[in-house]
């Protein structure tokens, strides 16, 4: 017996030796509520372990002593999680936690000692109230679910964490999970009472599993580790409160996510959706070095953009691949920040998806609404908007919009577009590969960058929607820009300027945007069919003799050309190169009870009305009502 007590007094004697050792110096840190112990908030209590523990008289749990807030929370819930919360249980450890932290219950009102007289206040982001929307989620209804991106061991009550230190109790998540009340600064970098360092993800990664798998799901965070986010070693402006480590490779995860006070509606962004992503991508005031083409800001700030969400189309996580709404295109529609590469000096062949896009979701191109999660081919990416999606919608804000003559049901489909249902009709090769048996004249073997200088990219049997759609100083093609379609100068987020001829204002009126005789280089009119055409061939008598009339009158390549391609099968089109009509600029030849056509062959032949010339069936042309219709007398 005297063995057992003399045992019993040694080891409470290292206990309270070890206690001594582990809160030495600044181990207990603002939790210190004694006069001078550094807390924002203190009391005149010197013992200050006694603010929430009582040897005598406490709660029965831990020998609590701090009063137990009752208040009830709003709770963490996204679309995306597959677990419930459900509020606190009373006197168990998240619930002691926010005794102090939901501001409801006075600090120092303790329940041996009542209310001990404090001075101050606590950090305004210390107390949370009564919305746990914007907090990591905790006191999860049991068993836990566990989605392919949270680690499986978690339903057995551990975590990924090897040192232990990281740990689910009772086998849930808490607030102690994560801290540890009675040391601050086991990271020794963000001294907010984590339990162990955090830096690089650490803590986050004991829960969220990159590495798993499970059949043929996919994995959000599986390129996590090759990714630009983990990766790079720009250092985050100190006042920009984007985490504690200096680094957007260190402050990993919580450089986007906030664990506690996220102002997202959901996920713990630290902004809402793409706002999210310019606090950074805003041109080096946050991180620094932030490279040029790395500042899509800027690109926001040009007179076409892609439309942001607004608050009544908003990006949701869990929303389906196929978009309804063209006016929602957020930076997390074409990127998905947890896999997303920096693309250095390497591209991929067209039309393979770009790696800054690595891991995005796409659209088959075959049916226009199978899911193919990820992307292969950027075009796929693309069709979350521009193919079956309902509810699109064309306006001036983003440029003139054509009448085709060979139409179809969806007008900015663009499917049938680029996949036309036979080869007796043409397309630009983004989703097939050129099958013309033709001769190109103007094709030239590289695209031109945008000084006119031969570019490093061979024109091959395909090509990419950036290739015309793209930032007009996008540094693929010679400028410093960001590659891609986020904002441009020029209508339809044109990479060059492309211009169309437009309807006359009035009747009888002239049509607009006619430029005589232009400049037919990379700083004319057309300088985006420059980048791949070399327009003094299409302007000569080797492509056809009456391009250089029709040029030098005016008209655009846009009157007689679709950029994209014939979207419909149609008899009165045999469909080669790209030779469509404009009908707000063409009409009906009045000679003849023939709707408008045109015949591929030798001669070419249109049969139309346009600038006051008959464009008649036996290739002629004549001035306007200089021929008789047949079977009228003269």
């Amino acid at each position: 017996m005297k063995l057992r007590l003399l045992l019993t007094g040694l080891t409470i004697l290292l206990a309270g030796t070890t206690l001594r050792a582990q809160i030495s110096g600044d181990a207990i840190g603002v939790h210190n509520l004694g006069p001078g112990g550094g807390s924002p908030r203190y009391g005149a209590r010197p013992d200050f372990c006694a603010y929430c523990h009582a040897p005598h008289s406490g709660l029965n749990i831990g020998l609590w002593n701090q009063k137990l807030t009752t208040q009830s929370y709003t709770l963490y819930a996204s679309t995306t999680e597959a677990n419930t919360g459900m509020q606190p249980v009373l006197n168990h450890d998240s619930n002691e936690c926010l005794s102090c932290h939901d501001g409801t219950v006075g600090v120092g009102n303790t329940v041996a000692y009542g209310q001990v007289t404090m001075t101050g206040t606590m950090f305004t982001a210390d107390v949370f109230g009564s919305n746990m929307q914007p907090t990591h989620p905790f006191s999860l209804v049991k068993p836990l679910k566990t989605p392919i991106d949270v680690a499986a061991v978690l339903r057995h009550g551990r975590t990924l964490d090897t040192t232990g230190a990281v740990r689910m109790i009772q086998g849930n998540v808490e607030c102690t999970s994560c801290h540890n009340p009675h040391v601050q600064a086991k990271d020794t970098v963000s001294l907010n009472f984590l339990v162990k360092d955090s830096s690089l993800g650490a803590m986050c990664l004991a829960c969220h599993d990159p590495t798993r798998q499970i059949g043929s799901q996919v994995n959000p965070l599986a390129d996590w580790t090759t990714s630009i986010h983990n990766t790079n070693t720009g250092v985050i402006a100190s006042g920009s409160h984007l985490g504690s480590y200096g680094t957007v490779q260190k402050d990993a995860c919580i450089a986007c996510h906030a664990p506690h006070n996220g102002s997202g509606a959901a996920r713990l962004l630290r902004a809402q959706n793409e706002l999210d992503c310019l606090t950074c991508h805003n041109g080096g005031t946050t991180v620094s070095p932030m490279l040029a083409y790395a500042n899509v800001g800027s690109e926001y700030q040009k007179r076409v953009i892609h439309p942001l969400p607004t608050s009544t189309y908003p990006h949701d996580a869990n929303e389906p691949t196929l978009l309804e709404d063209n006016r929602h295109a957020t930076c997390v529609d074409c990127h998905a920040p947890h896999a997303s590469q920096n693309v250095g000096t390497a591209f991929p062949p067209p039309p393979q998806i770009r790696i800054s896009q690595k891991d995005i979701a796409g659209i088959y191109a075959s049916d226009g609404t199978s899911v193919r999660a990820p992307a292969v081919y950027q075009y796929e990416n693309c069709l979350r908007c521009h193919g079956l999606s309902t509810y699109e919608q064309s306006g001036s804000q983003w440029g003139y919009l054509p009448a085709w003559a060979v139409s179809y049901s969806q007008a900015l489909d663009v499917i049938p577009q680029f996949l036309p249902p036979s080869n007796t009709l043409s397309s630009h090769p983004v989703m097939q590969t050129s099958y013309s048996t033709l001769t190109q004249f103007s094709l030239r073997t590289n695209m031109t960058n945008q000084n006119g200088s031969l570019g490093s990219r061979v024109i091959g049997n395909q090509i990419l929607c950036t290739d015309c759609h793209n930032s007009n100083d996008n540094r693929e093609f010679g400028g410093t820009g960001a590659n891609g379609p986020h904002g441009s100068i020029y209508d339809h987020l044109l990479e060059r300027q492309y211009v169309y001829n437009t309807p006359p204002t009035t009747a009888g009126g002239t049509v607009g945007n006619l430029q005589t005789s232009p400049v037919l280089d990379y700083t004319g009119p057309y300088a985006l069919c420059d980048k791949c055409h070399d327009l003094s061939i299409v302007n000569s008598s080797t492509s056809w003799s009456g391009h250089l009339n029709h040029l030098a009158d005016g008209f655009s390549c846009a009157t007689c050309h679709n950029a994209h391609g014939l979207g419909a099968v149609n008899s009165n089109f045999t469909g080669q190169r790209l030779v469509d009509f404009d009908l707000n600029i063409v009409a009906a030849n009045p000679n003849y009870s023939l709707p408008i056509s045109y015949t591929y062959g030798s001669p070419n032949t249109c049969v139309l009305a346009c600038h006051n010339y008959a464009h008649n069936p036996d290739g002629s042309v004549s001035r306007l009502m200089a021929r008789k219709r047949p079977g009228t007398k003269k």
